[in-house]
């Protein structure tokens, strides 16, 4: 009995350890990004010139420089340099930023309200017809978005909307992934609560809107959240969709910024992180309960 509970409290010892240096190994590269940002542009090519110094003058040749790299988490002077050319120096970041913000937000309000009604639909009028169409809806969320990237843009030339801001926004509101989960949960609404509103007189309209989507907000967080940060570290989909850089949003921004601009990589890094994670802070528990409902944990 002794040696049964030791066994036990070792695997759990054994396994929280684990946990930990897994969690260690996923948060320092945020870590570091955070610490760095704080650093000044000399600090910061004193520790990574052997990184960043891949190109010679011409960027024709590849110079390697034998130096180690001087990792550090702790900068020998605290500067806001970087933050305060980000913040105030310079109008490319804040635009990108905003470019950022101009394309994701309606996409997440609207594919929400599209999902919502699509969602609805699904879950209270069953056929044959319907499942076929759920079923293709559930084909298309296993598809990775670059196979769609051909037919969306061919379907953007022809609508004339290439190069434009709705060229990204109209895939990503018709995006079947949140259908899915949001079918998923009204589907375990009991039938009960319908028909009681129904005795009560309550139509379509006041059903959807007053018992099946206060039902559901926990999984409408969850696909606010989890699409938020989907499109807003979006790259290839601007790439293909924005030929006019002034376009672009900040994701596609920091993977060109050159090698002299590594420590404002640092800084624009850290604001761009802070809407997701602030997002994620607040609705956790929404995110945590959204999946698990709609996984069929909860009945």
């Amino acid at each position: 009995m002794m040696k049964a509970k030791f066994r036990k409290k070792t695997l759990s010892v054994l396994l929280t350890v684990f946990a930990v240096l897994c969690a260690v190994l996923f948060l320092f590269p945020t870590v570091v990004t955070i610490a760095n940002s704080f650093m000044t542009q000399k600090e910061i090519n004193a520790n990574y010139g052997a990184m960043i110094s891949n190109f010679d003058k011409n960027e024709t040749k590849k110079v390697y420089i034998s130096d180690k790299l001087n990792l550090k988490l702790i900068p020998d002077k605290v500067s806001f340099e970087q933050y305060g050319t980000v913040l105030f120096k310079s109008s490319d970041y804040l635009m990108k930023f905003w470019n950022s913000v101009i394309l994701v937000v309606p996409i997440v309000l609207f594919q929400i309200i599209v999902a919502s009604l699509a969602a609805y639909s699904f879950a209270r009028y069953r056929g044959k017809f319907k499942e076929l169409l759920f079923f293709m809806y559930v084909i298309l969320m296993l598809m990775p978005y670059q196979v769609t990237l051909v037919p969306n843009y061919l379907v953007a030339d022809a609508l004339g909307i290439l190069n434009t801001r709705f060229s990204i926004i109209l895939p990503g509101i018709f995006a079947p992934f949140s259908v899915f989960i949001l079918a998923k949960v009204m589907r375990r609404i009991p039938d009960s609560f319908i028909e009681a509103a129904k005795l009560d007189g309550a139509g379509e309209i006041q059903i959807f809107t007053q018992i099946c989507l206060p039902l559901s907000r926990s999984a409408i967080f969850s696909v606010v959240l989890l699409q938020f940060i989907d499109y807003w570290n979006m790259v290839e989909q601007p790439l293909i969709m924005l030929s006019d850089t002034d376009y672009h949003p900040l994701s596609v921004f920091l993977s060109k910024i050159n090698s002299g601009d590594v420590g404002l990589a640092f800084a624009v890094a850290v604001i761009y992180m802070i809407p997701t994670l602030l997002m994620f802070f607040y609705g956790e528990d929404y995110l945590v309960e959204g999946i698990a409902y709609s996984g069929g944990i909860k009945g």
